[in-house]
């Protein structure tokens, strides 16, 4: 099995090499960060021209990770548009694919700093989701248990063969867990930031994605002594 299989707040999860969270006793799939639009907003705001693929690219991975899970329940982590525009405005090919994924599963858009406000598309929208003993949000809070977050699209580097790899990575403590962007053109925060490096403990792993999910400790700044 491929999966990196973890506890938290006694749910048993599993990361998917494909940056999307697995939670098997719930049926419940949660992906983050899918930036649809990006392409289009970035075309619009700056005239910059990027190949307009993205969207067709994470509907085929998403789809793929629905069916190889059966999930019968969704949770989009915020960040799901890349804009309000670009949420009211999908292509109709794309448009039509995403509600046939969505059809007969209950399926929740939770906000983020990008998709502040609700979508015209079917499922739930909102701020946040209490399920059992984790909370689903965009953005982690300072202190919280349980939490399920997305916002920085983490990604760690490592050191391999002379050279050294990059990849998309979840940030794994005994408190929380912040997942990749699954989106194709997405960015990435390397887990040696800062806000990261403060965010998360210090036992933390990074779990990295790729043809399997491989957990390495999370890579840190080292701390100068005073």
């Amino acid at each position: 099995m491929n999966d990196y299989t973890f506890t938290l707040g006694g749910a048993e999860l599993h990361a998917r090499p494909s940056g999307a969270l697995w939670w098997p006793s719930k049926g419940l799939l949660c992906v983050s960060d899918l930036h649809f639009g990006k392409a289009a907003r970035i075309a619009r705001r700056s005239g910059g021209m990027l190949p307009p693929y993205e969207g067709q690219d994470t509907l085929d991975r998403l789809e793929a990770e629905l069916d190889a899970t059966g999930a019968r329940h969704v949770i989009c982590l915020g960040d799901s548009f890349d804009d309000m525009q670009a949420a009211g405005s999908l292509p109709e090919d794309l448009g039509a694919w995403l509600l046939r994924l969505i059809a007969g599963r209950d399926w929740a858009w939770v906000e983020g700093n990008h998709d502040p406000g609700p979508i015209d598309l079917p499922g739930t929208h909102r701020a946040e989701i209490a399920l059992g003993p984790l909370v689903f949000r965009h953005i982690a809070q300072p202190g919280a248990e349980g939490e399920v977050s997305g916002h920085y699209h983490p990604k760690a580097r490592l050191g391999f063969r002379g050279g050294a790899v990059a990849r998309p990575c979840f940030l794994i403590d005994g408190r929380r867990v912040v997942l990749p962007a699954f989106g194709t053109y997405t960015g990435g925060l390397c887990s040696t930031s800062p806000v990261l490096c403060a965010l998360m403990d210090d036992d933390a792993r990074a779990v990295m994605t790729g043809s399997a999910a491989h957990a390495i400790p999370m890579p840190r700044v080292l701390r100068r002594r005073a």
